[in-house]
């Protein structure tokens, strides 16, 4: 294979990771890690227990460097090749068939299969807000709705029934109690001793 962006670079000179760049750019197709190792190790003239060596390093470099992105299944790519958006896609897609139905446990601890109905989908709610939709906040700038408010209201009257029971409680606990000075029990303790 011949990379013409290295013509006058001593090949032991550069490093793997650069070659698999190049080889990348030049092919332009997605390529299988051991694929790519023997295609860089090719051009560098690479003996098998160098390789074998520096193989480990190479497949760090590769994860490491941003140039390049990791598709599954051991196969590598230049990110550049793909939109931001279909990165995710590309990457997840196999994933797609081999999903799973979720599992319970029965009381015997076994698992049981569930089966997933279409028609069991979670509810949404009816007043979505949309970016830029204006909405009711309180004074601490936090979004409120009517059902917060109805909320609010009975957890406020609950706390105010909680304090009128505190309160009651301490007034019948200080009724029989005086209010004594630390000067005068300290006072009495060093006179005793």
């Amino acid at each position: 294979m011949e990379l013409k962006q290295f013509d006058g670079q001593l090949k032991n000179e550069l490093a793997m990771v650069d070659v698999a760049h190049a080889i990348l750019e030049q092919t332009g197709q997605v390529t299988n890690y051991n694929d790519l190792l023997v295609q860089v190790a090719e051009y560098l003239n690479i003996d098998d227990n160098e390789l074998e060596a520096e193989m480990i390093q190479f497949y760090t470099d590769l994860n490491i460097d941003g140039r390049f992105i990791s598709l599954g299944s051991n196969r590598w790519g230049l990110r550049g090749w793909f939109a931001i958006d279909s990165i995710d896609e590309e990457i997840t897609h196999d994933n797609d068939e081999e999903d799973e139905k979720p599992r319970r446990r029965n009381r015997k601890g076994f698992d049981d299969e569930i089966e997933v109905f279409e028609d069991d989908e979670v509810e949404e709610e009816d007043d979505v807000v949309e970016f830029g939709d204006r909405v009711a906040v309180d004074e601490h700038g936090v979004m409120v709705d009517d059902e917060d408010e109805e909320d609010l209201g009975e957890y406020k009257a609950d706390l105010e029934d909680l304090g009128d029971d505190d309160e009651e409680e301490e007034d019948e606990n200080i009724a029989g109690l005086s209010v004594v000075d630390d000067e005068d029990v300290l006072g009495d303790d060093d006179e005793e001793e």
